[in-house]
């Protein structure tokens, strides 16, 4: 758990869960028309998962990968910093990228002060522990010798990997009960606790929504963040508090 600070009088914006491919341009483009018209000249962005569709490696010469780092470059060149948190699709991407598209790489779960809030952000994919089977795969691929390996393969058999994983992924949660695949609230209520936050902002679920918990006896709220499939949207934040915006894509 890191600590970062946000005490500038403004606006801060949350997203998660595009899933950016070069056979997704029009979320390509609506992502880039919310960067220019929206983000341009905000507190920060803070990219919470799953930018991308997939991603297996720093060397991934997707068009889309070039073109959103050097989007992502011209935000944080004219003042707005770019933070980026590690999804289930994209916990590949490491500090070569990061450095290239001018983000900073955040540890999940990260606390963040935000106006004067004790916010906590995630991906939001650790809160699913109901569904073990994915948690027990987490956990084994995201091991730091697993990850070596993985990226020392050639290009072309990593994207046959994702694509076998992804194929895999669709197959399991055809047949799995809705209800494992979202959080576990007693998993969110101890999380809030033991980080000290009163605010949790995650992604992952597709399901955006403002909820509250109460946890030792306190109110806390907890947002998620839209996907960017038929839909889009963020989740906003100032000195008065934080929205939710969905649109249609």
């Amino acid at each position: 758990m890191s600590l970062i600070s946000s005490a500038k009088a403004g606006r801060t914006f949350f997203i998660a869960d595009l899933h950016l491919a070069d056979e997704r341009p029009v979320a390509t483009g609506r992502f880039f028309r919310f960067l220019n018209e929206e983000v341009a000249g905000a507190d920060a962005l803070y990219i919470l998962g799953d930018l991308f569709e997939a991603w297996v490696g720093d060397d991934d010469d997707a068009l889309v990968a070039h073109d959103v780092a050097r989007q992502l470059r011209s935000l944080a060149d004219a003042g707005t910093p770019v933070y980026f948190m590690h999804g289930n699709r994209d916990f590949m991407l490491a500090e070569r990228y990061s450095a290239l598209s001018g983000m900073t790489l955040l540890s999940d779960p990260t606390r963040v002060d935000l106006y004067g809030v004790p916010t906590l952000l995630m991906h939001g994919d650790t809160l699913c522990t109901d569904d073990t089977a994915y948690q027990t795969f987490r956990n084994r691929v995201r091991h730091p010798l697993i990850l070596a390996l993985l990226r020392h393969l050639p290009l072309a058999l990593r994207r046959h990997l994702a694509h076998k994983a992804r194929s895999g992924s669709e197959s399991a949660k055809a047949v799995k009960p809705a209800a494992i695949m979202d959080v576990n609230v007693d998993e969110v209520v101890s999380v809030l606790g033991k980080q000290q936050a009163v605010r949790l902002i995650h992604g992952h679920t597709h399901r955006p929504a403002q909820h509250v918990h109460a946890v030792a006896g306190h109110t806390c709220e907890r947002w998620v963040v839209p996907d960017w499939y038929s839909h889009w949207g963020y989740v906003v934040c100032d000195a008065s508090g934080c929205t939710l915006r969905v649109q249609d894509l």
